[in-house]
């Protein structure tokens, strides 16, 4: 049986070598350079509830309401949508554009099942706003709870 010499510092480079391609992997600069995996933008959003229905609001600048396609089942909400924005100016005889494009996709599960055939949305302002009514049957709904 032969001895190996264990070097720490060579498995804490490995280890670091391994970390630094997990986060580059997750980070939005391997969108660029055309690889599929990566985080796009995520829309942040906001959840609440009343007992007759359920309202979500997501933040969603820079689109219009065209560009956004939005999903709605029993018990989950999904919104996709493609961010196209260029702004350009001009100072001083010089050109400054910066553009940003990108897709996402987000599925959100509600906490109570709803009607999906009632569904109203509004945007405005670059705010979602989704009200979601409750179905009957979760409107009244009564649990028992076993105490033991």
């Amino acid at each position: 049986m032969a001895l190996i010499r264990w070097e720490p510092f060579q498995e804490m480079d490995s280890l670091q070598r391994e970390m630094n391609r997990l986060f580059d992997a997750f980070s939005p600069r391997s969108l660029i350079k055309g690889e599929p995996e990566g985080l796009a933008f995520v829309p942040a959003a906001e959840i609440s509830e009343t007992p007759e229905e359920i309202a979500l609001k997501l933040e969603i600048p820079g689109l219009e309401a065209k560009d956004l396609e939005v999903e709605v089942e029993a018990d989950s909400v999904s919104i996709k949508g493609e961010r196209k924005s260029e702004t350009k100016t001009e100072e001083n005889g010089v050109t400054r554009t910066e553009f940003r494009y990108g897709k996402f996709h987000r599925v959100i599960p509600l906490p109570s099942r709803i009607e999906n055939a009632n569904v109203t949305a509004e945007y405005k302002d670059g705010i979602l706003h989704l009200v979601l009514p409750k179905s009957p049957e979760e409107r009244n709904k009564v649990v028992k709870v076993n105490i033991s």
